[in-house]
């Protein structure tokens, strides 16, 4: 079985928010893209929320959610996973990314939000324990992927607009 690797973040020195997912799909490596699967409505939403439209240029994309203090990356820097279900990554295979290095470069992050559950549970299993810092405040939202389909884009919405609110 093959390894899989994840992206580089996106981020910039004054973001606020940090987006967590698992880790790419197969349409996301294949694209080099974060969200790159056609169902996947990742994009739609923060179309809605910041701008970041899916119609737009993937760079535009990203630029508009740097402007935003959104940064975005996956809990996992790789993993065997055979197909893209999270369901499927072997989890003795898991590798987290440098969540310590990273959050020492970008101190302006005092939310994270996770893309779904399996986003979650490889944070609190792989990285939180070996984090310092208590001032962090972490929220799953529902996953934008194709896979939740028993929820709807409403409530999806709904549930993702707490990522625009200010951290309390």
């Amino acid at each position: 079985m093959e390894r899989v690797f994840s992206f580089e973040p996106i981020e910039d020195a004054v973001s606020t928010v940090l987006i967590l997912g698992s880790m790419p799909g197969k349409a996301s490596l294949a694209a080099g893209e974060y969200y790159a699967h056609p169902r996947n409505v990742f994009w739609t939403i923060m179309g809605e929320l910041v701008g970041a439209h899916p119609g737009l240029p993937y760079q535009d994309r990203l630029k508009i959610l740097r402007c935003s203090g959104i940064a975005l990356w996956d809990v996992l820097g790789s993993c065997v996973r055979p197909g893209s279900l999270d369901s499927r990554i072997e989890a003795n295979s898991a590798a987290p990314n440098d969540f310590k290095s990273f959050f020492l470069g970008h101190p302006n992050i005092t939310r994270v939000f996770f893309n779904g559950a399996k986003a979650e549970q490889c944070f609190l299993k792989y990285v939180r324990p070996s984090l310092e810092s208590a001032s962090l405040q972490y929220q799953r939202l529902p996953s934008t992927s194709p896979a939740n389909a028993g929820i709807s884009y409403g409530q999806k919405l709904l549930a993702w607009r707490s990522v625009m609110q200010s951290g309390s």
